[in-house]
């Protein structure tokens, strides 16, 4: 049988490639993991008794794009944080982020530009639901280079007009996932610009938007309105995964302009699972409250410190900006990733497995993420193990 060729060129998904370089070999010590952005600080406590109360909501259909009451909380949540007014025509609940960067490709994608096969802007590294869905949708994945050089982020502006007048689609993650990078209020204004001269739109990832260390990040939905940008421009992706540590109840939110959001929920209608009712009633409450936020950033802040503690004498280290990963300047990744675990037991993710090699160079080659989604303790073990074994 046949499969699409499309996605012959895909790597495997980074963690089966993981488990391939290291499940063959012996930990060299009890086994501590700090691969995957799984938040392990405690849920809401209101989670339990709300889902209790709506059981029975597990045995009718929910609605499309979310209850009116869940996308009102949304609204009003990003009024709070960003000051932005989104109604909630321009709003639709999803299953996680994940689900949104990749329908939503689909949803409004054209299928060529300029006579032309489309470009979608990606940044490298990157999350890999991106590369995924440009190809999904026939167009050409475009891997933009976010390394020391360029403050960890893409410099999509530096690219030739002939690729951005084929541009669709630009990727953008903030705080950005690996490095923790965070977009400056100038940044989203030339992105948002350049996506005006060149006719596309931006997929904001927003997940880890709740994590920071000083400064709360600036949102694409508040420089778009500040701008006055067309809000067909700029989509956000939001999720409870991280900012409320529920990353089971697989919920979150798309914003964007009215139009675009129309064609997600059309798309969603025909192909996609709406969340049950009693998990859009537990994020209801979620983006209502905002103490059990500050309690997990707070915990967080104190990872960030306890980490500057730990590498204070290795020359160059800084705490991210936001986000809970460290990303580690290292020969090479594989072999660091490895060595630490024949030697320590800490289990890390090698940086090449979420970076795609371009013109024979991999961004994320020299480097491994650590995640800091582990109690305290067993964060700082793990993180003393890793500067022992690697950096001494």
């Amino acid at each position: 049988m046949a499969y699409p060729e499309r996605f012959s060129n895909l790597p495997d998904y980074a963690f089966p490639r993981l488990r391939k370089l290291l499940d063959a070999h012996v930990p060299g010590g009890p086994a501590i993991a700090m691969t995957i952005g799984e938040p392990r600080h405690p849920m809401p406590d209101f989670v339990g008794p709300i889902l209790a109360a709506n059981l029975k909501d597990f045995g009718v259909y929910p609605p499309n794009e979310g209850t009116p009451e869940l996308l009102a909380a949304i609204s009003r949540w990003i009024a709070r944080r960003y000051g932005a007014t989104v109604a909630e025509n321009r709003l639709m609940a999803l299953n996680g982020t994940r689900e949104g960067l990749f329908n939503a490709a689909i949803a409004v994608a054209p299928e060529r530009k300029n006579g032309h096969p489309p470009v979608v802007l990606i940044p490298n590294p990157f999350y890999q639901v991106y590369a995924v869905a440009a190809v999904t949708t026939g167009a050409v994945p475009q891997f933009v280079p976010a390394t020391a050089s360029t403050g960890f982020l893409p410099d999509y502006s530096a690219l030739p007009a002939d690729i951005l007048n084929r541009t669709t689609i630009a990727y953008l993650c903030s705080p950005a996932n690996p490095q923790g990078a965070v977009v400056s209020r100038d940044y989203w204004k030339t992105l948002l610009g350049l996506a005006e001269k060149h006719d596309f739109t931006i997929f904001a990832d927003e997940c880890y938007s709740e994590i920071w260390r000083r400064d709360a990040p600036v949102g694409i939905l508040q420089m778009a309105e500040e701008t006055g940008a067309d809000p067909e421009r700029a989509f956000a992706f939001h999720s409870l995964s991280k900012r409320s540590n529920l990353p089971g109840l697989r919920s979150g939110f798309v914003a964007g302009g009215p139009q675009g959001i129309a064609q997600i929920r059309k798309l969603r209608s025909f192909a996609g699972a709406p969340l049950p009712l009693p998990i859009q009633k537990v994020s209801e409450a979620a983006w209502n409250d905002e103490l059990h936020v500050v309690e997990s950033r707070k915990l967080y802040q104190e990872k960030f410190r306890i980490a500057e503690q730990v590498f204070s004498r290795l020359q160059g280290f800084q705490a991210p900006e936001g986000g809970f990963f460290l990303w580690l300047p290292v020969d090479d990744g594989e072999q660091a990733a490895l060595k630490l675990w024949r030697e320590a037991g800490v289990r890390v993710l090698p940086g090449a497995y979420l970076s795609r090699e371009v013109a024979g160079d991999n961004p994320g080659k020299n480097y491994i993420r650590v995640a800091l989604v582990a109690p305290k303790e067993e964060m700082q073990h793990g993180l003393i193990q890793l500067r022992d074994c690697l950096y001494r």
